[in-house]
C-alpha cells in the first residue's frame, strides 16, 4: 500500500477524478481513496435488457463545456435526447398533450405561472452566484423556503405543483425544504430556468449512449493503481506541513488533500485539529436530497408511432417526469422515469415495479404495463454515502455557512458539484470543481512556506 504522495484525493466521482487527473498531468504524485467498490460517485451505469442506462447523472447540454471537453478527450460520444412529437401531462386526473416546456393550462394558470417566473427571473438576474450571501436581499431570501416565497407571490395551486416537480427532479426535495436563496443561486449557475429545464438547447439535450460512468472509469484506467477502492476515509490529521489521511487498511501522508465528496458526507470524516467553527455545521446544513429512477423497456418505442416524444409530467406519483432514452428508432424502446422517493423507496421490488409501470401506463396507455424488462435504483437507500441527486439546501444555510463550502483550510481543499459556481449540481459542475481544486492545490504547493 502507498503511504506517501504529493496529494490525496478523497472520492472517485467526477470531481475527485478530474482533480486527480489534472494534478497528475501537472506532475504531482496523486493517490485517490474511494469508499465504494467502484468509481463514479453519483454516476452509475447498469444495463437493462442489454441497454446501458444511467441510474444517476444522465444528461449534458449546451454551455456544459467542461464535462463535454473531458468526454471528448476520453473518446466518450454523446447522442441527442429524443424529443420529437407531443409531450404529455397527467394533471388533475386528465392526460393531455402539449408542445414545448410549458404544459397547456387554463389562461389564468398560464398568467399566474408567467408572473411567478418573471419575478423569479428578476431575482436570478441580480444574484451574485459566486458570493450569494452578499446579495442585497440575501438574508431575506435565505430566510424563506421556495414554497414560502411562492406563497408570498400568491402563486396559484398549478404554479406551486409545477414548481414542486422542478424541486423534486432538481434537488430530490419538496419546495418547503429548499432555501429560496439556494434555488435562485442554483438556477443562476445553470444559466436560467429554461436552460436548466429544457431538452433542446437545455441541460437534457444530449446523453451518453454508453452511459456516464465510462468517463470516470477511463480516468481511473489512466491513473491505474493510484486509485484505491474500498478505502473509506474516516480521519484526517493536518498541520502546516501537510496531512495524514486514514482509512481502514492504512494511511497516506500527503502535502495536500482534496476532499471531493458531498458536503453532508464530510461529517463521516473526523478532522484534527478541528476545522474553523463555520465548517462544523456545514454537513447538517447541506443535506442530500432523495430521488429514485426507474427504467422500463419495450420491444419498440411505441409512443413515437403515436406522435409522442416520450417526455411527460405527472402531478400523481410515483413517476413524475419521463424521457425517451431508446437506443434506436427500431427499438428497444426505453422510458426513463424520475420517481418520488417518498413511499416508493420503502416498498418491495415487485411493488416498486408495479407502481412505476402503473404510473407510466397512466401516461402512455396500457401498453406501458407490458414491459420486457424493468430496473430501478434508490439513491436514498444506498448503504454508503446515500442521497441524491444533489444537496437540498434548507433555509438559513447560505448566510451562515455558505462561505465555508469551498474555502480551503491549510492543506485541505474541497471539491464536488455542490461547490461549483457554474452548473452546480450537474456533471459539468463536478468537473469544474475538480479543475478549480486542482488549481488551488497547485498554487498552494508552489507557494513558499
Amino acid at each position: 500500500m502507498r503511504t506517501q504522495a504529493d496529494v490525496v484525493v478523497v472520492g472517485a466521482g467526477f470531481a475527485g477524478l478530474t482533480a486527480a487527473r489534472e494534478l497528475s498531468g501537472r506532475g504531482y504524485d496523486v493517490v485517490v481513496l474511494e469508499g465504494r467498490d467502484r468509481v463514479g460517485g453519483r454516476s452509475l451505469t447498469r444495463t437493462v435488457a442489454g441497454v446501458p442506462v444511467d441510474m444517476g447523472a444522465t444528461f449534458v447540454g449546451p454551455t456544459q463545456d467542461a464535462v463535454l471537453a473531458l468526454a471528448q478527450e476520453l473518446g466518450c460520444a454523446t447522442t441527442p435526447t429524443f424529443c420529437d412529437g407531443k409531450n404529455l401531462i397527467r394533471w388533475r386526473g386528465e392526460v393531455r398533450e402539449y408542445a414545448g416546456t410549458i404544459p397547456r393550462l387554463s389562461m389564468s394558470s398560464l398568467l399566474n405561472l408567467a408572473w411567478v417566473r418573471l419575478r423569479f427571473a428578476l431575482l436570478v438576474r441580480r444574484m451574485p452566484v459566486r458570493r450569494p450571501w452578499t446579495a442585497l436581499d440575501a438574508y431575506e431570501l435565505d430566510g424563506l423556503s421556495l414554497r414560502q416565497w411562492l406563497d408570498s407571490m400568491r402563486a396559484a395551486p398549478t404554479t406551486i405543483d409545477l414548481m414542486a416537480i422542478m424541486a423534486r427532479v432538481t434537488w430530490g426535495a419538496e419546495p418547503d425544504q429548499v432555501s429560496m436563496l439556494h434555488a435562485v443561486r442554483y438556477v443562476k449557475a445553470a444559466g436560467g430556468l429554461n436552460r436548466m429545464l429544457d431538452v433542446a438547447k437545455g441541460a437534457q439535450q444530449d446523453r451518453f449512449p454508453a452511459g456516464t460512468q465510462q468517463i470516470p472509469e477511463r480516468i481511473a484506467a489512466e491513473l491505474g493503481d493510484r486509485v484505491v477502492l474500498g478505502a473509506a476515509v474516516h480521519r484526517i490529521e493536518y498541520d502546516e506541513t501537510g496531512a495524514t489521511v486514514h482509512y481502514l487498511a492504512g494511511s497516506v501522508r500527503a502535502r495536500a488533500v482534496v476532499v471531493a465528496i458531498p458536503p453532508q458526507h464530510r461529517a463521516a470524516i473526523a478532522v484534527t485539529p478541528e476545522l474553523p467553527e463555520e465548517h462544523a455545521p456545514l454537513p447538517s446544513l447541506w443535506p442530500q436530497g432523495r430521488l429514485s429512477k426507474a427504467y422500463a423497456v419495450y420491444e419498440t418505442p411505441f409512443w413515437r408511432a403515436e406522435g409522442r416524444s416520450g417526455e411527460a409530467l405527472s402531478d400523481t406519483g410515483p413517476v413524475f417526469i419521463t424521457f425517451d432514452v431508446s437506443p434506436a428508432p427500431s427499438g428497444p424502446g426505453v422510458l426513463l422515469g424520475f420517481v418520488d422517493a417518498r413511499d416508493f423507496d420503502e416498498r418491495a421490488p415487485e411493488q416498486r415495479r408495479e407502481q412505476a409501470l402503473a404510473g407510466l401506463a397512466a401516461l402512455f396507455g396500457e401498453r406501458a404495463l407490458n414491459a420486457l424488462d424493468y430496473l430501478d435504483f434508490r439513491w436514498g437507500a444506498e448503504p454508503f454515502a446515500p442521497g441524491g441527486p444533489t444537496a437540498a439546501v434548507p433555509p438559513g444555510s447560505w448566510t451562515t455557512v455558505g462561505k465555508a463550502l469551498a474555502e480551503p483550510v491549510g492543506p485541505l481543499f474541497w471539491a464536488g458539484t455542490e461547490t461549483a459556481d457554474e452548473w452546480t449540481g450537474f456533471l459539468d459542475g463536478a468537473v469544474r470543481s475538480g479543475q478549480r481544486a486542482a488549481g488551488e492545490v497547485a498554487k498552494y504547493l508552489h507557494t513558499p512556506g
